[in-house]
């Protein structure tokens, strides 16, 4: 069997539709759709469920569906091998990235990335949530933050820091907040994908306040956070590399600064089980000796 037929079907799944699946191998959808019909005639069984607004695998498709997967993971495996033993860096990598992150500051690394390495094929998907990087079928992700403990292998990259800030007009309208506990009277934009529980860290000397906050407006992109703050919808807690031009044009103004917030860790991590190929290895190794500029964006005058 063809296995561009069998990949497109991982894809379907991976993906949930068909439209991203047929995105993903640079095919029509129409194509993709006669795949899965050739496919489920060959089998003589029904993979997917289908309607006019969802698509799911039927028992008997989620399992060929793991098995697929795994099958062709092999093959890739098999082919690193022998590419990898000639001195060769080609094949697929899938790699999940945050977005404000990549087009920010991974972006010119990955473009240097491909010009070292043009035989890699890279296909990078770009989301902010904490997708599962195995059941979505990525070689490695991109993670900002402290990681979860897992059986998934890990390489630091860098750090970045974090600013509480919020616009001119906000803060002439509401006063500016000089102790974690005014952020109750204040207009919160929070940040979903954080690990906080509904509250923001600061430290003073060393003594650590965990501040409730209860948001106004919550969201998990980044960039609706930087863009609600810039219209003076409230006070956001985000990373420095997001508003630094903000911060440096005036738009946006840092507040608190005499207490300390935490530096985040920039990762990337790929699952410990799964054979580590030559472009894997070539990737993780250029972002690890990578500079990423990820200067801090405000210097704290912390209070001892």
């Amino acid at each position: 069997m063809d296995t561009a037929v069998l990949r497109t079907y991982v894809h379907i799944i991976e993906e949930g539709s068909f439209a991203g699946a047929a995105r993903r191998m640079g095919v029509s959808r129409s194509l993709v759709s006669k795949y899965v019909s050739d496919l489920e005639a060959r089998l003589g069984a029904q993979l997917l469920t289908r309607s006019t607004r969802s698509l799911s695998p039927t028992e008997l498709g989620r399992s060929y569906f793991e098995q697929v997967r795994e099958i062709l993971q092999h093959l890739d495996d098999a082919d690193d091998s022998v590419r990898q033993g000639v001195g060769m860096v080609a094949g697929k990598l899938r790699i999940g990235a945050p977005v404000t992150f990549t087009l920010q500051v991974l972006n010119p690394h990955v473009m240097r990335f491909m010009e070292a390495y043009p035989d890699v094929r890279l296909d990078l998907s770009l989301d902010d949530g904490c997708v599962d990087p195995v059941a979505a079928g990525f070689d490695a992700t991109i993670r900002v933050g402290v990681l979860d403990d897992s059986s998934m292998r890990a390489r630091h990259l860098c750090q970045v820091d974090t600013v509480l800030v919020a616009s001119p007009d906000y803060l002439a309208e509401h006063g500016t907040p000089t102790d974690p506990a005014d952020l109750s009277e204040h207009r919160i934009l929070y940040y979903t994908n954080t690990k906080s529980a509904g509250t923001w860290p600061f430290r003073r000397g060393n003594e650590v306040i965990h501040q409730k906050v209860t948001p106004a407006f919550s969201t998990n992109n980044g960039d609706m956070i930087r863009t609600a703050a810039l219209d003076g919808q409230g006070v956001a807690l985000t990373v420095g590399f997001q508003v630094a031009a903000d911060l440096a044009a005036g738009r946006l103004v840092p507040i608190l600064t005499h207490y300390g917030l935490p530096e985040l860790p920039v990762s990337v991590i790929w699952p410990s089980s799964r054979n580590m190929g030559a472009a894997l290895r070539a990737f993780v190794d250029f972002l690890g000796q990578s500079d990423f500029h990820t200067r801090r964006v405000v210097s704290p005058e912390l209070v001892k």
